[in-house]
């Protein structure tokens, strides 16, 4: 293996170094990256099966939660098969063309997620704001459109930042510190004078982040003080129950960006520090969202028992435990 800090006439691949300094724990983070791969694309496949399948959930808040689902599905497959590839040590190389796909991939779909993430929090408000006017507003046609355009905007977003980025020479070396083509990171290597692309793409990303954050706040203000106006505790519970599982989605996902956004800045943080902190958005997110929509929400686990028939199971289950009581 060359020395990561040999210059280069001019890259032709990058090496993805995958957890600078825990060569001798690859093995065992190839089995948990690997589980966590599968764990993954299993809960979310799950969901993408019942929504598809049980006439019941056809409905615009799980047609959204449908589209999570693929989001995630996306985002892990971009990401892991490569990283276990790595750690196995199959294959580290990436040719530059991969390499930024791959960036490109990655960003836009973390920007479809952002604004998917907005577009529920709208349908929340509707449905706590205007419960009577529900569903004459959040009909077909809308919940298409509105779903066409974030994946559309989502895949607009990094593509200028990409391109610009991939039209730089890198020669200051062809090792990626990282576990995947992040950005950052591979800009970093660039031989050239890279401040211009470097600071538009971050406009674009705090423009991606904060649009949707800011109308995300807007909404749930909107919620809370339609709930506190509200004259029983039952209908307040039952207000904040149908927002329970988006308000922890939406807390997880802004709270792991506020890590990232910090721990990045701190010059103290090793390496693999950088590397676990860049990766949490991305890694843990996609497997924790269905899991969070799937334990609190009964209409998804009544789904579960029809399609699987798990029904008669649970109900011999149930009856079991009351003859073992008595």
């Amino acid at each position: 293996m060359s020395d990561p800090n040999i210059s280069l006439p001019s890259a032709s691949y990058f090496i993805i170094v995958g957890m600078p300094g825990l060569q001798e724990y690859y093995t065992t983070l190839f089995l948990i990256f690997l589980f966590l791969f599968l764990a993954t694309i299993l809960v979310n496949l799950l969901i993408v099966v019942l929504v598809s399948l049980d006439p019941q959930l056809h409905t615009p808040m799980y047609f959204l939660l449908w589209n999570l689902a693929v989001v995630d599905v996306l985002l892990t497959t971009t990401m892991i098969p490569k990283l276990l590839a790595v750690l196995w040590g199959h294959n580290r190389t990436i040719s530059i063309a991969g390499c930024f796909l791959q960036m490109y991939f990655i960003m836009a779909v973390a920007a479809v997620e952002m604004f998917l993430v907005a577009a529920m929090a709208y349908d929340r408000y509707v449905a706590v704001v205007k419960p009577l006017h529900y569903n004459t507003i959040i009909n077909t046609k809308l919940c298409f459109t509105m779903t066409a355009i974030v994946w559309v905007l989502g895949f607009l977003a990094p593509l200028v930042s990409v391109a610009l980025a991939s039209s730089v020479p890198f020669c200051t070396s062809n090792y990626v510190l990282h576990c995947f083509c992040d950005y950052p990171t591979v800009m970093s290597l660039a031989c050239a004078d890279v401040t211009a692309q470097v600071n538009f793409a971050l406009l674009l990303a705090m423009m991606v982040v904060w649009v949707p954050f800011v109308f995300v706040l807007f909404t749930y203000c909107r919620i809370i003080m339609s709930v506190v106006k509200m004259k029983t505790v039952e209908s307040r519970k039952k207000a904040f129950y149908m927002c329970s599982s988006h308000m922890l989605v939406v807390v997880l996902y802004y709270v792991s960006l506020a890590v990232v956004y910090i721990g990045l800045r701190v010059d103290s943080i090793s390496p693999i520090g950088r590397v676990f902190i860049g990766g949490l958005n991305y890694f843990l997110t996609p497997l924790v969202n269905p899991i969070i929509y799937s334990l609190r929400n009964e209409k998804m686990k009544a789904a579960v028992q029809r399609s699987f028939g798990l029904k008669s199971v649970f109900s011999h289950g149930a009856k079991n435990t009351v003859r073992a009581a008595k």
